[in-house]
């Protein structure tokens, strides 16, 4: 092959040179003496040789891409080696993280709460900073826990850091390069990120707003230190507001540029950033009436139509000292009372004598007392979403013995007891979940986050007749119709309801002003609990204030909530 090319390339510049000497077959070659051949089987067929032009150009073409090929590893090694070997030393690799878009936070109607990522926004309306939280960037402890970078907003409070994993997606992966100054010079995705997802809460955006700007109106119209709200879906436990006054600003703890603003909140005597509605722990007083009925008839230390005489106080001779006696006062004389009306008009005797007995009235004892306070969910967690939450506390003999240097257990705390008062703390969540135990026979586990089908995340039955639960919630209805929750009497809606005035402090100058209850009455659907914060006991007006602003609101702009049937 060789020696053909190289003959041919000499052909090519000197011409072809022949003998002078011509062959016979090339005088009488023709058509006649031809020999027989079959040419579709190939025979006679003559093999023609390259042309001298294509070998030529053949040859050509090699030594140009040989030409180029030197021309390009000279200019690379011997003019640019320098400069690419300088890059080369200066310049480096780094792994940098592509982050998802922040996923939103929507309430149960679609309204966007929150969006953006490291520009986070959220809505600007009241009342929803506790619930939504804040996004800041990680702390060194944050960058170990949640596995995160240094540069990516994480959820600092709220639904935010609860939910932070759903709301932040997987980060994907960039490789970049840049030189000595941090330059970027090139870079390449190696690796997407894996979108985040939105967070959709079982709260409606407007009525939670209007809770927290009537509790945040009347704490300063009455004087009260803070406040606030639950309303929760009796079946499926979804909270529908959950409110709490003072609160903080979203948006300016994710900006975190207002330094003087943000240490105005941490100074806050008010500590805006408790959740009042599952954090405050507050003493109930009457609003457990209803829980203590319904072990008084479980019991059966009492049937519903007995009536107890309450003329203002009872006495109960001093075991130390039989001349003295200790006196345990109603907050008026109410006369004969059976248990609904005990109930409507919130009668101290009453609960005292069916809490802890009294000369021929049998009590249900601080054992029975602990036992169905934690039947209904006192002293316990409700299982709620949101960090933070209380646990509360039920008064035992056992507590006493520990808290107050070995004391004994005595009839006179019992009654306190029994009323709500002593050492007895809860929330508001709490008592608007052990309402609804007492609207629907079950026990439900609170959620704030709205729910696909309506069935709960977990149900606890209440060990009780429904005889029994059907007569204290007559009771709670009788005190809306003509008893202490009077001003919850409207026309839109049939509201059963339980008012309480707790004392606070030895000297009892001021109270908590609590409202609970459900509705509508027929069909249970919502249950409700309001507290008002330490204000002046001679102030009248309260929870019940409250929640009739809310109703009365709700009935104009939200009435299909005062309606029974699923939504």
């Amino acid at each position: 092959m060789l020696r053909n090319v190289l003959s041919a390339f000499r052909n090519f510049f000197r011409g072809k040179s022949r003998s002078g000497e011509i062959a016979p077959d090339e005088i009488f070659l023709d058509a006649a003496n031809l020999p027989s051949l079959d040419e579709q089987q190939f025979e006679g067929r003559f093999e023609k040789p390259i042309s001298n032009k294509a070998m030529f150009g053949l040859v050509v073409s090699f030594l140009v891409v040989f030409l180029v090929f030197i021309s390009r590893a000279s200019f690379l090694q011997v003019i640019k080696g320098s400069a690419y070997r300088e890059r080369s030393e200066n310049n480096h690799l780094r792994n940098i993280p592509v982050f998802a878009e922040r996923g939103q936070i929507v309430d149960r109607n679609g309204v966007t709460l929150a969006s953006g990522g490291a520009d986070r926004k959220y809505i600007k309306i009241s009342g929803l900073s506790h619930l939504l939280g804040y996004v800041g960037l990680p702390s060194e402890l944050d960058l170990a826990a949640e596995n995160s970078y240094s540069e990516e907003p994480i959820g600092k409070a709220g639904i935010e850091k609860i939910f932070n994993k759903e709301l932040r997606g997987v980060p994907g992966l960039k490789v970049a390069e840049v030189d000595v100054k941090g330059v970027l010079q090139s870079e390449n995705v190696f690796r997407p990120p894996v979108d985040s997802k939105n967070v959709t809460l079982s709260v409606d955006s407007l009525i939670q707003n209007k809770l927290f700007e009537t509790i945040k109106s009347l704490a300063k119209e009455r004087g009260f230190t803070g406040g606030a709200g639950v309303i929760m879906d009796v079946y499926t436990g979804e909270v529908l507001a959950m409110a709490s006054y003072p609160e903080y600003d979203s948006n300016v703890m994710t900006l975190g540029d207002d330094n003087d603003l943000i240490n105005q909140y941490i100074r806050d005597p008010g500590k805006p950033f408790l959740n009042r509605a599952i954090s405050g722990l507050y003493t109930p007083g009457s609003i457990v009436k209803p829980i203590m009925a319904i072990a008084a008839l479980t019991e059966k230390v009492i049937t519903p139509e007995k009536k107890i005489l309450s003329t203002g106080s009872i006495s109960i001779v001093n075991p130390y000292d039989k001349t003295q006696k200790t006196v345990f006062n109603d907050w008026k004389a109410h006369g004969w009372v059976d248990m609904r009306q005990a109930i409507a008009v919130s009668s101290n005797i009453y609960f005292y004598e069916v809490g802890g007995g009294y000369e021929n009235q049998k009590g249900i004892g601080i054992a029975k007392i602990e036992q169905y306070a934690n039947m209904f969910g006192l002293g316990e967690k409700t299982g709620i979403e949101i960090e933070g939450e209380g646990v509360g506390l039920v008064p035992s003999p056992a507590w006493k013995l520990e808290n107050f240097k070995g004391e004994p257990w005595r009839i006179g705390d019992t009654y306190h007891t029994s009323i709500g008062q002593y050492g007895f703390q809860v929330t508001a969540l709490q008592m608007a979940r052990a309402i609804g135990g007492i609207a629907t026979g079950r026990l439900v586990q609170p959620t704030i986050l709205k729910r696909d089908l309506p069935i709960p995340i977990s149900v606890r039955d209440i060990v009780a007749d429904e005889s029994s639960l059907k007569v204290v919630r007559e009771g709670m209805r009788m005190a809306v119709n003509t008893g202490s929750a009077g001003g919850l009497n409207i026309a839109q809606v049939a509201v059963a309801a339980k008012t309480g005035t707790a004392e606070l402090g030895i000297s009892k100058a001021n109270v908590n002003s609590w409202v609970e209850g459900f509705f509508p009455y027929d069909h249970p659907r919502y249950s409700f609990s309001v507290v008002m914060e330490s204000g002046k006991r001679a102030n009248t007006i309260g929870g019940v204030y409250v929640m009739r602003q809310l109703l009365d609101w709700m009935s104009l702009y939200s009435s299909s909530y005062l309606t029974s049937g699923l939504r």
